[in-house]
C-alpha cells in the first residue's frame, strides 16, 4: 500500500487528534487527546503500527473510546490481585459493615486472588472468572467437603462489587463479573411453622428464662440481631410498640499472645489473653430496618413480666450485675452472644415437642401468618422492615392451611349453598 502524504500547511480539525508517518522509525502515529490528568495536564494517548490500515483502525478505536468515555485511566494496569487488595483493605474496609468485610476478606484471600489474582486487571475476561467458579465447585474444604454454591456465589458476588468499582473509578471499561455466570444456587426448603407448631412453641416459651425474645421472633418477625439488640428504652408499653433500632452481631476473637510465645490455642477464643471479640451493637442496615411496629396486647404482657423476672436477677446478682439495658441478657445483664441464643432455640423446639428447624424460619412463619390475616404487602414491608416488595415472596408461603382456605372460598363462589362433600353429578 503507498503510503500517503498530508498537504502542506494543513491539520486535523481539533479534537480528532493526529495521525501521520514518521521517516524516522517508519511506523505510523495517532495521537488523541482523551481527557485530563489529576494533575490538569492533557491526557494525551499515543498508538503506533507498522501498518497503516492497522493503524487506522486504532485510532479510530481510540477515538471512539474517548467518545463513550471508556478510556483506561493512564499509568501502569493493575494486576487483579493488586487491585482487590486495595479494594476491600482501602475502599471497602472504611465503609461497610464489620461482618460484611469479614465476608469480603474470606472471598478475597480465600479463594479470588490465588484463582486469578496474576491476571492484568483490563485483561480479565468473564472466562477466567467461569473457570474458577467451576474449580471451587470441585475444591474441598477444611472439613473435606466441597465448596458449597452459596460459597461460591458470594465469592462472585464480592469480585462483581470490587470490579463494579474499579469501572466507576476508570481502571476498567466493563465489568467481567456483570457477564460471568456464576453457579446457580438451589432453592432453599423452608416450610414456615404451622399455627398449631407456633402455638406449641409459645406456650413452652412461658416457662423459658428470656422466652419473650422467641415469642418477638414468631409474632412480630424479629432478625436474631435485631431481637438481641433491643433496649428497655426501645418498647412503650402505653403505645403498645417496639422500635427497632440496632442489631446485636457477634465478633470474632483475636489471639493475645505473641508468636515468641503462643499460648497453642488452635481457636482465638480459647487463647487465655484473647482480644477484641464477643459482640457489638450497630445500627440496623437500612433504613427500612429501623422501624417501629405495633405489639399485641398478649406480648406486652409477657414482657412486662420478663422484666419483672429481671428485675428479680439484677437483684440477686448485685454488684455483678452489668446495667447496660439490654431486654434480653445472660444472668449478670451482659448482653445474650449469638451463639448461645441459638442453642437455646434448639432447647426450645425440643421442649414444645416440635420439628428441628432454624431459628430463622420463625421470621418466615411470621410473614406467613400476616399473609394468612390478609395484611396488605405494603403494611407486612413495614413491619418485617423490608425495602423492597419482592421480599414478600421469599418470605411468605402459602401452607396447607391456607390453600384449604382457598379452595373453600373458591367452592363458595362457584357452588353458594351447598355442601362440599356434596354430589354435584353422577355418571348416570
Amino acid at each position: 500500500m503507498a503510503r500517503r502524504k498530508r498537504t502542506d500547511n494543513t491539520r486535523n480539525p481539533s479534537g480528532v487528534g493526529s495521525f501521520y508517518y514518521s521517516e524516522k522509525d517508519g511506523y505510523y502515529h495517532a495521537r488523541v487527546t482523551v481527557g485530563i490528568r489529576d494533575d490538569g495536564t492533557p491526557d494525551r494517548r499515543h498508538v503506533m503500527r507498522k501498518n497503516e490500515a492497522d493503524a487506522h483502525e486504532a485510532y479510530r478505536k481510540l477515538l471512539d473510546m474517548r467518545d463513550k468515555g471508556t478510556v483506561r485511566k493512564p499509568g501502569r494496569p493493575w494486576k487483579v490481585k493488586d487491585w482487590l487488595t486495595h479494594w476491600v483493605e482501602n475502599i471497602a474496609a472504611p465503609t461497610v459493615r464489620r461482618n460484611t468485610l469479614v465476608g469480603y476478606r474470606a472471598a478475597v484471600y480465600g479463594y479470588l486472588i490465588p484463582g486469578i489474582g496474576a491476571h492484568r486487571l483490563d485483561r480479565l475476561q468473564p472466562e477466567h472468572l467461569e473457570s474458577l467458579y467451576r474449580k471451587l465447585a470441585t475444591t474441598t474444604g477444611k472439613h473435606g467437603k466441597t465448596l458449597r454454591p452459596a460459597t461460591i456465589h458470594q465469592a462472585h458476588r464480592t469480585v462483581r462489587t470490587a470490579l463494579g468499582e474499579a469501572v466507576r473509578r476508570g481502571h476498567l471499561t466493563g465489568n467481567p463479573a456483570q457477564v460471568a455466570r456464576p453457579p446457580r444456587v438451589p432453592d432453599e426448603e423452608i416450610t414456615p411453622f404451622t399455627k398449631e407448631e407456633a402455638q406449641q412453641i409459645l406456650k413452652a416459651c412461658h416457662s423459658r428464662r428470656n422466652g419473650a425474645r422467641f415469642i418477638l421472633a414468631l409474632t412480630l418477625g424479629l432478625r436474631k440481631g435485631e431481637a438481641l439488640g433491643l433496649q428497655w428504652r426501645d418498647i412503650d408499653y402505653e403505645g403498645r410498640t417496639i422500635t427497632v433500632r440496632r442489631s446485636l452481631q457477634p465478633v470474632k476473637w483475636q489471639h493475645g499472645c505473641s508468636e515468641n510465645d503462643p499460648c497453642g490455642r488452635r481457636h482465638a477464643g480459647h487463647c487465655p489473653q484473647r482480644h477484641g471479640g464477643g459482640v457489638i451493637a450497630q445500627e440496623v442496615k437500612s433504613r427500612a430496618g429501623r422501624r417501629t411496629v405495633g405489639v399485641p396486647a398478649q406480648v406486652v404482657a409477657t414482657l412486662r413480666e420478663h422484666e419483672h423476672n429481671q428485675q428479680l436477677e439484677r437483684a440477686q446478682a448485685g454488684d455483678l450485675w452489668h446495667d447496660e439495658d439490654w431486654v434480653f441478657t445472660n444472668r449478670l445483664g451482659r448482653p445474650v452472644h449469638p451463639r448461645s441464643d441459638h442453642k437455646e432455640w434448639k432447647d426450645l423446639l425440643n421442649d414444645a415437642g416440635v420439628r428441628d428447624a432454624r431459628l430463622h424460619d420463625a421470621r418466615h412463619t411470621a410473614a406467613t401468618m400476616l399473609l394468612v390475616l390478609g395484611v396488605p404487602s405494603r403494611a407486612v414491608m413495614d413491619v418485617m422492615g423490608w425495602s423492597h416488595i419482592g421480599m414478600t415472596t421469599r418470605y411468605q408461603h402459602i401452607t396447607s392451611e391456607l390453600s384449604t382456605s382457598i379452595a373453600d372460598k373458591m367452592g363458595g363462589l362457584f357452588w353458594p349453598g351447598e355442601d362440599g362433600d356434596a354430589d354435584h353429578g353422577s355418571a348416570d
